[in-house]
């Protein structure tokens, strides 16, 4: 959980740094180190379901083929 809780510090740290040194702004430094962590949560969710998609699909895909390769 430490390990976690360095990482969330150091990936807001990265986005605050970023977001400040392009704008100058410490509000738009600190908006952007709570939006984009957040928003980065959600597309990791939805990119986990569809790798996870990707892979049964190309498992099955797989075992077919091996099917018809002992088949003949």
């Amino acid at each position: 959980m430490i390990k976690t809780f360095s990482f969330a510090i150091l990936h807001f740290s990265v986005a605050f740094s970023i977001a400040y040194l392009l704008t100058g702004s410490i509000l738009i430094g600190g908006l952007m180190a709570l939006i984009e962590p957040a928003i980065n949560t959600v597309v990791f969710y939805f990119h986990e379901r569809a790798w996870n998609h990707h892979h049964a699909h190309a498992a099955t895909a797989e075992a077919d083929e091996h099917e018809w390769a002992y088949a003949a």
